[in-house]
């Protein structure tokens, strides 16, 4: 009978004991051959492979947490609206992790503000670090310190606490959006933001605000929505109730963008850009699709999510190094979307 098939018919999974017996060789040398970058011999290795094979053993994820005193847990926070109208942010954080070998246990928010009823759970999990991509305020990210949790902010900065973040440079974005609408003859504007817990629509909505007050602008109304396309739409028609004279809405996200063109264009009979120019921010997938081809500015997610997760991992293996930043530029998108000088 088969080694494997005898472990089966008793009843027992095979443990790291019976693999060193099979190899001849100690337990601690099998607990090397399942470690990264644990020394051990080729020919050593090779032996335990085969003998580990031949018994179908796989190694205990929570053992080796125990020996280790790690988890290979790290735990995602990202609001639901950031998945559902820019899933290429956790796919991509997602795919880094994984080739680290260290899995994700998310954690979706609904909204920003909910950051408070997960962080119990996250502490349950004894996570190795964190990413969030969700507002924290000082007093919570001094518990992640007071916790010896590694943490990295996504697109978003701490206050005067102290911790790492990775952000795409929203206000230089928003200040080109803004500055080439300008240049091209735009007097007329409107913004449709995001919600108010959310720090990169309130970064973009006061930053494109203070660059229009700037340039003599004053009076520019604002609505809110959610970031979700149907918000875009509702957004340009609760502007339009109140003024019809716009030439230029700026809208905080992609998806919003879109909703409002879509609703220019059947609402309302306007021709986009010739009558109205509307201009995003993300540089999502749907934006690029030629009945929209939004003007925008496209974060560069992929290098922003690798940096983030290089910025976890160095502080899971050294929790000594200080916080940092690391800003990236967008890069602007010349769609199809507004009138450009």
């Amino acid at each position: 009978m088969p080694a494997e098939t005898e472990f089966r018919a008793n009843g027992r999974r095979p443990t790291s004991y019976d693999v060193a017996l099979r190899a001849g060789v100690s337990q601690s040398a099998v607990s090397r051959c399942y470690s990264p970058n644990a020394s051990i011999a080729p020919a050593t290795r090779e032996r335990i492979i085969l003998a580990a094979n031949e018994l179908g053993y796989s190694p205990n994820a929570l053992a080796q947490a125990l020996i280790s005193r790690r988890t290979n847990l790290v735990a995602v926070l990202i609001s639901s609206l950031t998945m559902l109208y820019y899933p290429e942010v956790l796919a991509e954080l997602t795919e880094r992790l994984t080739v680290r070998n260290i899995r994700v246990l998310l954690f979706s928010l609904h909204a920003e503000g909910e950051v408070d009823d997960v962080l119990d759970q996250v502490w349950r999990h004894s996570v190795d670090g964190v990413i969030c991509a969700a507002r924290l305020s000082d007093e919570q990210i001094q518990m992640f310190e007071d916790r010896h949790v590694p943490l990295v902010l996504y697109n978003r900065v701490s206050g005067t606490a102290s911790a790492a973040s990775v952000c795409c440079d929203s206000v230089a974005g928003e200040r080109d959006l803004i500055g080439k609408l300008l240049a091209a003859g735009h007097k007329k504007f409107g913004i449709i933001a995001g919600p108010q817990d959310s720090y990169v629509g309130e970064e973009r909505r006061e930053t494109a605000s203070e660059t229009l007050r700037q340039s003599g602008i004053l009076d520019v109304p604002v609505v809110r929505g959610d970031f979700s396309y149907e918000s875009g739409s509702t957004g340009l028609q609760a502007l339009m109730a109140n003024d019809a004279s716009f030439d230029a809405v700026v809208c905080v996200s992609d998806q919003m963008a879109i909703g409002a063109i879509d609703a220019g264009r059947e609402v309302f009979r306007l021709r986009i850009p010739e009558d109205l120019s509307v201009v995003g921010f993300d540089g999502s997938g749907p934006a690029t699709w030629s009945s929209y081809q939004v003007t925008s500015v496209r974060q560069p997610v992929q290098r922003m999510t690798e940096a983030a997760v290089t910025m976890l991992v160095e502080r899971i293996e050294d929790a000594s190094l200080p916080a940092e930043r690391r800003l990236f530029t967008g890069q602007f998108i010349i769609g199809r979307s507004a009138r450009m000088a």
